[in-house]
């Protein structure tokens, strides 16, 4: 599988060189620090509205065919990769890559906290022109909890000094203040939430009440020792923390042709967006399982696909489709299945005296038994006959493996390319061949898994 790209977004008044000391500490994993509009090498270009930077990180993402990547986003940057990540969940063409969210000490996608007298000293200081010396020192020891070491200091004020007054007006007067809130949502990227101890305006209570209730697969981390400037003050900290985000959403980084073509003009945004929601973990109350009958449906995953093995989130993605629509169908002599379901794991556990606790081969030996009407509790209306369950256990196989099919992992591994027939456009690409191995040129770019 790929490494995912780490592509970092910078904070106000710096550039894509405040992420130098992380990246030494990421040797083995790719990496793509930008300058936002009006910083760092782009300083020229005046301010970029926050509609436009989204715009630079996503064409960004597609310049550089990027097919695995998590966007790393400081201060104002985190509100764009929030940004960006919700075109990407929503199914936004040739975003599909992006697997990951880490944001540091970042600005909401509500209007950031900034006390209006702070505010005012920051406009003040470009009144007659660029930030001077001064007040670029001003900016980024106030940042900081303890003074930086005078390279990191010098080259953190010299990004300030530079930038674009256009820029830094336009964010502390518009950008900052923009409620994009309600356009996010609810991103469902996995998402690691970074906030310096130290820092005051964006610390980890903000972070907990404006950006997490956007990640329902978030969660918030505290860097000791670092305020605002956390790339700066704790690039090892910070460098390990991204580290162990990107090895935790492994499992979802797809096969880079599979990605190209899901993210291709040949996919529907509501198919693509259906798809990578597929790609996400499931949360536990939308399984509707207790903890023992999450062990129990993992233990039947494990047997039915052995190459799965326990697999919970399948076993959530089960969950889902038992307490949700269904397929639309069940045997005569079962009840509807949430009912058949907790009957007949309530039947397994206890004739075989908890069967989530048995070694592999005891397990199957008492679904071999189920198989064939061997085992179960008649007359009891709290448990399922010997004859049900036999039924039960078809159910259970059928709707595990549709389960695991439905994914994008499944359809890779298999080259299943049959979403990729019709984009957004009037006409719908469809296949032109359809015999038997006659493979399109377009099907050939699709890689599997083995």
């Amino acid at each position: 599988m790929t490494q995912p790209t780490l592509v970092f977004l910078h904070a106000l008044g710096a550039s894509g060189r405040e992420w130098d000391m992380v990246r030494r500490h990421l040797p083995d994993h790719p990496s793509l620090a930008l300058d936002l509009g009006g910083f760092g090498d782009r300083a020229d270009c005046g301010y970029a509205d926050v509609g436009a930077m989204a715009d630079t990180l996503a064409d960004a993402i597609r310049a550089h065919g990027l097919t695995a990547c998590i966007l790393v986003g400081h201060s104002m940057g985190g509100k764009i990769a929030t940004l960006v990540a919700a075109r990407a969940a929503a199914g936004e063409e040739g975003l599909a890559g992006i697997v990951g969210v880490v944001l540091v000490a970042a600005s909401p996608p509500a209007p950031e906290p900034i006390e209006d007298d702070r505010r005012a000293q920051m406009v003040g200081w470009v009144a007659d022109g660029q930030v001077a010396r001064g007040d670029a020192e001003t900016f980024v020891d106030a940042n900081c909890a303890a003074p930086l070491p005078d390279p990191l200091r010098e080259q953190a004020i010299a990004d300030v000094e530079r930038s674009s007054r256009e820029a830094w007006l336009g964010w502390l007067e518009r950008g900052s203040r923009e409620d994009w809130s309600s356009r996010v949502g609810t991103v469902a990227i996995p998402a690691l939430i970074l906030a310096g101890a130290e820092d005051g305006d964006l610390g980890e209570a903000a972070q907990r009440a404006l950006n997490l209730p956007h990640y329902p697969h978030g969660t918030v981390t505290k860097i000791d020792g670092a305020a605002h400037l956390i790339p700066y003050e704790q690039p090892e900290a910070l460098a390990k923390a991204i580290a162990g985000h990107s090895a935790a959403i492994a499992d979802a980084v797809l096969p880079a042709g599979f990605v190209r073509l899901l993210g291709s003009g040949r996919v529907s945004r509501r198919t693509r967006a259906a798809m990578l929601a597929r790609t996400r973990p499931v949360t536990r109350d939308a399984a509707c399982w207790s903890d023992s009958e999450l062990l129990l449906v993992a233990a039947l995953i494990a047997q039915v696909l052995p190459d799965r093995g326990a697999d919970r989130d399948l076993a959530r993605r089960v969950g889902v489709a038992v307490h949700g629509s269904g397929d639309g169908w069940r045997f005569a002599e079962l009840p509807a299945d949430p009912v058949a379901w907790a009957r007949g794991l309530a039947t397994l556990d206890r004739i075989a005296s908890g069967f989530a606790g048995l070694p592999g081969d005891v397990q199957r030996d008492w679904l071999q038994r189920i198989d064939g009407g061997e085992a179960g509790i008649a007359d009891d209306p709290d448990y399922l006959s010997p004859t049900q369950m036999s039924l039960w256990f078809a159910d259970v196989r059928a709707e595990i493996v549709r389960q695991w099919m439905a994914t994008p992992a499944a359809m890779a591994a298999i080259g299943y390319d049959g979403f990729a027939v019709g984009g957004d456009g009037p006409r719908k690409q469809g296949y032109t061949r359809t015999a038997a191995d006659d493979i399109e040129q377009w099907q050939q770019a699709t890689e599997t898994t083995a």
